[in-house]
């Protein structure tokens, strides 16, 4: 598959292929080192992207900067962008305006969760959910936004209701979010192996665009959080359609400068580093640079 296709349609080509491993980038050179890694999708995390603006989690910035963390992944990748869209950034209204804004912005599909404003961390205790014929409604403006562009852009729903009010709550709210329109459903905070395969086998009873039978299953693969580290090959083989590793790459490098920055102080020179960089040419090779030749940006 190429990117000759929308890239909706490029992503849902992927899935029904195979699980798609799709790390998240918190900006555009990381996305293109994604690509170069051979991953075929990225992800634009809500976590990644507002705590590299310096904010929380809680739904603080605006469509517009989410857009242009898609297009900017979009553009260096060249590959399809999935993306957290959190609770939409309003109502209804505004739910069909993000997933447009979405789409235009190179996006491939978007997620849209069911928690109240201002939401939380999917893996953080506390949280509150809209009710359910609420969220229904978003799914079903953000569909109709969906068909109206007839370019195959994806639309997932995501529920956190397993950390609020059970497994059972969970699956009848995702249950419910396809039957509204959803194409993929988020199963955040599942606690077990168990629990991924029960809830993909209720699934799967339920039509949609999988070629399994049912939507497409989006697995969340973060570090730290309720789910345990299970790997590509075993959300493979439970039915999950896509991995996302939302703040992976963020917590390495982060981890990273944080060591660096502790042996500048007490050293006062980054001599000691120069073998965890990334040279100049490493560097310029990632991004098809070549001094003293025009650079091309990518079409």
């Amino acid at each position: 598959m190429t990117n000759q296709s929308s890239p909706g349609r490029w992503l849902r080509a992927l899935m029904a292929e195979r699980c798609v491993p799709t790390p998240g980038a918190f900006n555009a050179l990381c996305a293109k080192a994604i690509a170069d890694a051979g991953f075929p999708a990225c992800y634009i995390s809500g976590a990644a992207t507002t705590v590299s603006a310096g904010v929380p989690d809680i739904g603080l910035l605006s469509l517009e900067h989410f857009c242009r963390e898609i297009r900017e992944a979009a553009d260096a990748s060249g590959l399809p962008v999935l993306a957290d869209a959190d609770t939409g950034f309003g109502e209804a209204e505004m739910v069909r305006r993000t997933v447009i804004e979405y789409s235009r912005a190179g996006g491939a599909g978007l997620h849209l969760e069911d928690q109240k404003f201002p939401k939380r961390c999917g893996h953080l205790d506390g949280k509150e959910l809209i009710p359910t014929d609420h969220m229904i409604e978003k799914v079903q403006w953000a569909a109709k936004a969906r068909d109206d562009m007839d370019n195959g852009f994806v639309v997932c729903a995501r529920t956190d209701a397993r950390g609020v009010d059970g497994f059972e709550a969970a699956v009848n709210r995702a249950a419910a979010y396809v039957r509204a329109g959803a194409d993929m459903i988020f199963p955040e905070g599942l606690a077990n192996e168990q629990e991924f395969k029960l809830f993909a086998q209720a699934m799967r009873r339920l039509e949609g665009p999988d070629p399994r039978g049912g939507p497409y299953l989006l697995a969340n693969m973060t570090e730290f959080g309720k789910t345990p580290m299970l790997t590509l090959s075993q959300f493979e083989a439970l039915g999950y359609s896509i991995v996302i590793y939302p703040v992976t790459m963020l917590r390495v490098a982060m981890g990273a400068v944080t060591r660096a920055l502790a042996e500048l102080r007490e050293k006062g020179t980054a001599e000691g580093l120069l073998g965890q960089m990334q040279t100049r040419q490493q560097l310029y090779a990632t991004i098809g640079y070549t001094p003293s030749v025009p650079w091309e940006a990518r079409i």
